[in-house]
């Protein structure tokens, strides 16, 4: 039970996360005008902990998977 509200809470976490990123350009953002602030170098220091915010939930996002996995297979 407690894997499956993990599951929920980080998947949506996962999806906000996402959406926060600022586009890098050359993807589908491009092709609707997203691609205009792809000129810009450089990554902030927001940027950045964002990055390892987004890298940590999708860690635990894919324990709580393999969690629930394992409880299914060995329960």
């Amino acid at each position: 039970m407690f894997l499956d509200i993990l599951l929920i809470i980080t998947s949506l976490l996962l999806v906000l996360l996402v959406l926060l990123h600022r586009a890098k350009g050359g993807g589908l953002s491009s092709l609707f005008g997203g691609g205009v602030q792809a000129s810009l170098s450089g990554s902030t220091v927001a940027e950045k902990n964002l990055d390892r915010i987004t890298i940590f939930v999708g860690l635990v996002w894919v324990i709580a998977i393999l969690g629930i996995g394992f409880e299914i297979k060995f329960a």
